[in-house]
């Protein structure tokens, strides 16, 4: 499924609407360019689920854990991590953490990753340096993930 998304407060609602029907152990994978929006998304998704100090991007600590909100969140970027390497955190502690983890650029390491999750793939939708047209395309694995989909999409701009 495709969302259109034609601003940076509508990515954060559909970052909020995430976090309104995310449940614990739930894994958000969103994929996209440079500056796509995918911090934005999740700074929706932090400020839905209580996180009161600003949610940045982890691109230099991979993870920023923000263990206050109503479920913690677990943002993590995998965008600089040197060959594969995990060494430096412990993901599948995080997988089993009773908390919505969220990875910006999970391809990178997604040997790695469960089979079943929740993945939205942003998109510019023209290049002009100041738009923030964005497509949004869903793909859910597994049932728990297919529900958390149709979730979102009945309540996102409903």
């Amino acid at each position: 499924m495709k969302l259109e998304i034609n601003s940076s407060e509508e990515m954060q609602n559909l970052g909020a609407t995430i976090a309104k029907t995310a449940q614990p152990n739930d894994l958000l994978l969103l994929t996209g360019d440079l500056g796509a929006g995918k911090t934005t998304m999740t700074q929706g998704i932090g400020r839905a689920l209580g996180v009161r100090r600003p949610v940045k991007s982890p691109t230099f600590t991979i993870v920023r854990e923000y263990r206050e909100a109503k479920i913690p969140l677990f943002h993590m970027d995998f965008y600089r991590l040197e060959n594969d390497d995990l060494s430096s955190i412990d993901l599948n502690a995080y997988l089993h953490e009773d908390g919505l983890v969220v990875m910006e650029w999970p391809q990178v390491i997604m040997t790695e990753l469960p089979d079943e999750y929740l993945q939205l793939n942003i998109k510019r939708v023209d290049d002009s340096w100041n738009s923030t047209k964005r497509e949004v395309e869903i793909q859910a694995k597994g049932k728990r993930n297919e529900d958390w989909e149709n979730d979102i999409l009945t309540k996102f701009k409903a």
